[in-house]
């Protein structure tokens, strides 16, 4: 048997956020209820109090008098330990639930405000993360940062080890390699490859959304199904307990309502486990879109580069603008056909996918024309 690594996280990567007004209101009405999470575990159980016991105690408490997110809170009661009070550096644990790239240059975080959209820069790596979370929301008091865990499959991984990523770290650095301002600071010869491995990293990333929300579903329709049976049920105890009243059965309809509240019990824990099949559903969604829109993006400034080297060196080779522009369409056409899982019937040809295409993005833009109208 072959005993694969074991992946340890060994370095940062960093989004240096630019929030609005109404953002930093949201981060930090969120950090203030983080806060006060924290005193209400400090008045249920001492630190170190056990993990299940505490969720029972305090996990309905914070929810009603804070406001946090729910994958926020789960996440908070195992950060106990961690918490300082009072803290000049202030942190707040993040999964890919709790935040997600939209764009080459915006992310969304979930605050006790809603999720909010904040433009990011990406500064680039620092070494060492000791975090047991995959990311932080950070505030040292003058902006704010997101921090996410790197991997290395090694143990002592060189300075120039592949990292492996998770998505949402993957998305923020592609999205940051193919900026006009990282391609402008490559070398000529380079540029174009940059530009292909990030395609190609794109691509991988788009099938991996592609199969966790293929996942996500199929657990929601599990849950669902379990629902209906559960409710199923409850209905049917309703008149065998009726009947056994009737009967003067008692003893049989104090056992039926026995069970009744067991289901009862059983459908709350589902309703949060849908709860939160939803929100990863959602954000697996919104993960495919902006793989799809980085994609589209990429191709874009691959088709640039390459007409831009072909007028460069057009005495060195025969070469035409248009042998590029179909290699760029059957690239796309491929990409597309990867990732919905629906082969192109003609890779060259198919222009109904190109209109069907152009006609939801125009529908789209109208449509937010119109609710930016709509508040002026």
């Amino acid at each position: 048997m072959i005993k694969l690594p074991v992946e340890t996280p060994t370095a940062t990567l960093r989004y240096a956020l630019a929030p609005d007004p109404s953002g930093i209101e949201a981060i930090e009405a969120t950090f203030a209820a983080y806060d006060r999470m924290m005193a209400i575990l400090a008045e249920v159980a001492p630190v170190g109090a056990n993990l299940v016991s505490l969720h029972a105690q305090a996990y309905e408490k914070i929810r009603k008098e804070t406001g946090l997110p729910a994958r926020l809170v789960t996440l908070g009661l195992r950060d106990r330990a961690n918490y300082i009070a009072g803290a000049a550096v202030r942190r707040i644990p993040l999964d890919d639930k709790l935040f997600a790239i939209k764009g080459p240059t915006s992310l969304t975080i979930s605050t006790v405000s809603g999720r909010v959209l904040v433009p990011f820069d990406v500064p680039g790596y620092v070494s060492g993360w000791e975090s047991p979370f995959p990311a932080h929301l950070i505030s040292d008091g003058r902006g704010y940062e997101i921090h996410i865990a790197v991997k290395s499959k090694s143990a002592q991984p060189e300075e120039k080890t592949m990292l492996h990523e998770g998505i949402l770290a993957r998305m923020g650095r592609l999205l940051a390699a193919i900026a006009s301002q990282t391609i402008d600071n490559v070398e000529n010869n380079n540029k174009v490859a940059l530009v292909k491995q990030a395609i190609r990293e794109i691509d991988a990333g788009a099938d991996e959304a592609r199969y966790a929300l293929g996942k996500s579903r199929a657990e929601e329709f599990r849950l669902r199904k379990r629902r209906e049976e559960l409710d199923i049920e409850t209905t049917a105890l309703n008149e065998k307990i009726r009947l056994a009243l009737a009967e003067n059965r008692e003893d049989l309809a104090r056992a039926g309502v026995a069970r009744q509240i067991d289901l009862e019990s059983q459908v709350i824990a589902l309703e949060r486990a849908m709860d939160f099949i939803e929100l990863e559903i959602d954000e697996q969604t919104k993960a495919l879109q902006a793989m799809l829109g980085a994609r589209r993006e990429a191709e874009t400034r691959l088709a640039d580069l390459e007409q831009s080297l072909i007028r460069e060196a057009q005495d060195e080779t025969s070469r035409g603008p248009s042998a590029t522009n179909t290699l760029s369409a059957e690239r796309a056409m491929a990409a597309i056909a990867r990732v919905t899982g629906v082969p192109a019937s003609s890779v060259l040809g198919d222009k109904e996918l190109d209109e069907l295409d152009r006609l939801h993005r125009e529908k789209e833009i109208a449509a937010r024309l119109e609710r930016i109208k709509s508040k002026k």
